[in-house]
This record gives structure tokens, sequence and C-alpha cells, in this order.
């Protein structure tokens, strides 16, 4: 081996022979003063110092990175636990601290002729961690490494799970949450970079901060793994105190995301209820407006100008006098139905049902230019669909219907109407009284609209007959007119005509 292969090489094998030396020596005098408690460590780091000699004694002409990696893992190992024996035996008898003392002293310059970015690896140990303990997982194929990481780790309070190769990494994270990662870098089989693009490609695991912990410490590495997702890079033998602050910051930004995902998750279940909520009276449009702007929901109102419709089924009365209750409901229920999958289809509000009523609304809580249009439009497709019911309370033996409806366009208060704890979406003002009062007029498959309404829905309206009408509580006449059709752009009416029967009278 030439100096050229392996780094300080002749300066390296003497600091490692001392080393080795002094810990062979700190073993023997621990357990003539049976100071058993200091050998597991004692024992590991002469393991480390064995493993280091072996390095430096292969040949350094082939992956030098992978050599120097291992290098380092194995001198940091020496360092670490001699600081862990340190730092949890504090009454350690004078004669065997003096040894340490040496040991200490020795490891420090083989640190130094190692990783010379290390030399603060023995300092005190940093305080605990802020905001609470963690799961984290230590990725490391070198046991000794894997090991005391692992332990430094539990001391400052955190849950450690610990992984040898990156197949075994993957096999932990698909049953166990965890909150950090630290990776080693150069590893057989899977090398950290590639499991570092595996957990980052993986949905569920992508916000889980990744600290790179590598002997090899150069550039390109770095860029490559902070390029490929890693939260951080630390190189080895780590120095605590940085460790433990970017232990911190990575846990800090995973507790936000954490409650970031939180809070998205408790606005899903909201959008969740909205959706289930209101789905059933509006369309799918208006419930995506309701949860862009959730202060909809808030009691109070405000003033616009809609169209409403109102319909409901002549000579209900007698339907309800002639036949069971049973057989009411069910009719209701096809009728209403039917007509609530028409009303959304045209982005209208259904509002309540009343009986055999139905209040709908164009314009509130969305607002659109050609409210009145497609109320309109919403109103002919109404009558256009009883024919279908017909045809299905037919089957069912149900008596046919008819409905009549009415149409009227102004200025209403529009809002959540209630308390905090019954609330509902409505609409109240003259426009809603008179819309009623028009929808009286109406006969059977028949539909009235005021002049503002016919005023706002412009070309390609076809009418019937019109008559002046005072309705009971107004001061004024008012001008109604029988919507017949509405012809398209293209031209085209979509119906001609009413369901036929019989036209009220004013």
């Amino acid at each position: 081996m030439s100096a050229a292969h392996a780094p300080d090489s002749v300066i390296l094998r003497e600091s490692l022979a001392s080393t080795e030396r002094l810990i062979s020596e700190t073993i023997s005098r621990a357990e003539d003063l049976r100071a058993l408690a200091l050998l597991p460590d004692l024992e590991k780091c002469s393991l480390a110092a064995a493993r280091a000699s072996d390095c430096l004694a292969v040949d350094w002409s082939g992956d030098r990175q992978r050599l120097l990696h291992d290098l380092r893992n194995h001198v940091g190992a020496i360092s670490g636990y001699l600081e862990l024996l340190l730092e949890e035996h504090t009454d350690i008898d004078r004669r065997l601290a003096t040894n340490l003392d040496a040991l200490r002293a020795q490891v420090g310059e083989l640190l130094a002729a190692t990783a010379p970015e290390a030399n603060a690896a023995l300092t005190p140990p940093p305080p605990a961690p802020e905001g609470g303990s963690g799961t984290l997982l230590v990725i490391d194929d070198n046991e000794l490494s894997r090991e005391l990481l692992g332990r430094y780790l539990r001391r400052q309070g955190h849950s450690v799970l610990a992984a040898a190769s990156g197949a075994e990494a993957i096999a932990i994270l698909q049953h166990s949450a965890v909150d950090l990662i630290f990776l080693d870098l150069v590893m057989p089989e899977m090398s950290g970079l590639e499991l570092l693009k595996r957990i980052k490609s993986d949905e569920r695991l992508r916000a889980v901060p990744v600290i790179i912990v590598s002997g090899i410490a150069e550039s390109d590495g770095v860029i490559r793994c902070i390029e490929a997702g890693a939260e951080d890079y630390l190189s080895k033998p780590f120095n605590p105190t940085l460790l433990q602050a970017r232990l911190n910051a990575g846990l800090q930004r995973k507790r936000w995301h954490d409650r970031e995902e939180a809070y998205r998750r408790e606005l899903e279940r909201n959008q969740r209820f909205i959706r289930n909520t209101f789905g059933r009276y509006l369309s799918d449009e208006i419930v995506d407006a309701l949860l862009e702007s959730p202060q909809g929901l808030d009691l109070g109102g405000i003033t616009c100008r809609v169209t409403i419709l109102m319909a409901d089924i002549r000579n209900f009365s007698h339907v309800c006098e002639s036949h069971s209750p049973q057989q009411v409901v069910k009719l209701l229920n096809n009728y209403l139905g039917a007509m609530s999958a028409v009303i959304m289809a045209h982005n209208g509000t259904v509002d309540e049902f009343i009986g055999d009523g139905i209040l709908a609304i164009f314009g509130a809580p969305v607002s659109r230019p050609d409210d009145a249009r497609r109320a309109t439009r919403c109103a002919l497709a109404m009558q256009a669909a009883v024919h279908g019911i017909n045809a299905r309370n037919r089957e069912h033996g149900l008596p046919e219907i008819a409905i009549g409806i009415g149409l009227n366009t102004g200025v209403v208060v529009a809002g959540n109407i209630g308390s905090e704890q019954r609330s509902k979406y409505g609409v109240v003002g003259h426009t809603v009284n008179l819309t009623a009062r028009i929808e009286s007029y109406t006969g059977a498959g028949e539909i009235l609209a005021s002049q503002g309404t016919v005023d706002e829905v412009g070309p390609g309206l076809e009418t019937g007959r019109s008559f002046s009408a005072r309705p009971k509580g107004m001061a004024a006449e008012v001008l109604i007119h029988a919507i017949t059709g509405l012809r398209g752009d293209d031209g085209a009416s979509p119906l001609a005509s009413g369901a036929g029967g019989e036209r009220g009278a004013p």
C-alpha cells in the first residue's frame, strides 16, 4: 500500500496502533478493578479499532471512496462509544480514569487524521430536542455505527427502529410510521441514494425527512442527495451538536407537515359533509362554489337579483284523498326526485319542498348572467319530464299528474336563515311572495312568468296568453305571460307548448 492510496497511511497506522494498545490496557485495568459495566463499550471500541486496522491493510487502489467511508465509520464508532461510556459512568476509579483520559486524547488524534471536519465530535451532549420525541429509523449496514447512533438517539428520548439494508428498511416502512430517517449513503445491494429515491417516490413516505449520514462528504454526493429529496447531510463521525440541531429542524418540519395534513383531512371531512348535505339539493357546480367560500354557510344574507321558480301538482288534494298515504308518498318521491334532477341539471338551487310544492332559485348562492333564461329552460324541461313521471306512475298503479309552474325575477335577500343550532339556505322578500301568487294562477301543464322574467330572458322566448292581475296583498297589477317555448341559438325550441290541460284564471 502506498501513501498515495490511503490518507496519511503512516500517521494513521501509528495512531491506530496506539489507540488499540490503549483500549487493550483500559480493558485490562477495568477487569482488574472489576469495573465490569464499562467492558461492553470498551469491547466495542476494540472491535471498531480492529476493523479500522483491517480497512487500512487492504489495497486502496480499488474503491477508495468506499474504503474511506468504512474507515471513518470504524473510527467514528471508537469515538462514539468512548464518549457514551464517559457520559454514562461518572464515578470511574481515578486509576481507570487516567487510562480513559489518555485514550480520549489518542482518539482525538485519530479523528483528526481521518476526518478533520469532525474535530468537534468530542463535545458535551446537547440538550434534549425541542417539541418532544419522535420515532426515528436508522439505516446503516455497519452494525456498530447503527447501534451507536440508535443509542445516542434513545438517550434523547426518541423511539428508534434500525435497518441493516435498503430491503430491510422498506419492510419496516411498510408497517411502521416514522417521523425521520437517518440513512447511510454507502450500502451494498441498494445504495442510500437508490433507497432515498424510492422513499421520495412513495406518496405515503414523501413527507418523512431523510438525513444522510455518510463517511463520504464529497460535494457531488451531497448535491445528488439534496436533489433526490434529502432533508440534510451529516458527515461521519458526526458532531453531536450538529446532529441534534438538524434532527430538531427535521422533526419540526415533519410536525408542521403533520399539522397541515391533519388540517387538510379535517377540511376534506367538512367538504364531504357539505357535499353530502347540500348535494341532494344543489348542483355540483353550486356545491363547489360553497366549498370555495365556506363563509357562505354563515348565518345572514345578501341582497341579490334572482329568478324564482315555484311548481306544484294540480289537484293534489284530490290525489291525497283518493289514495293511501303509502301511495301518496311513493308518488311524491318519484315526482320530487325527477324534478330535483332537472333543476340541478340547469344549475338551480332546490330551496325547499312544501308538500307537493317546489321552490327553486336561480342566481343564488351563485349568480350568472343567464339565470332567468336557465330558469325558463328548466321550467320547460320540468313540464316535459312529467310525461316520464306519468309513465312510471301508470306502471305502479298510481294516478297521472299535471303541474303548474310560476316564474318571477326580482331582488331578494338570500342567505342562511335560522339559528346556530338549525338553519337553512333560503330567500325572502316581495319577489318570493309574488312568485307564489303567479304560480297560483297556473293551470295543468302551464308555465306563467312575470314581465320582469320575460324581459330578462330576451330573444327566443315564445309566449301564449298574457293577462294582468292584482295578486292578493299587492298594491298594483302585474302583467303575466304564459311561456310555451324558448328557442336556442340554433333557432330550435325544445318545447313548443306545455303538457296540456286546463289553464287557470287570474
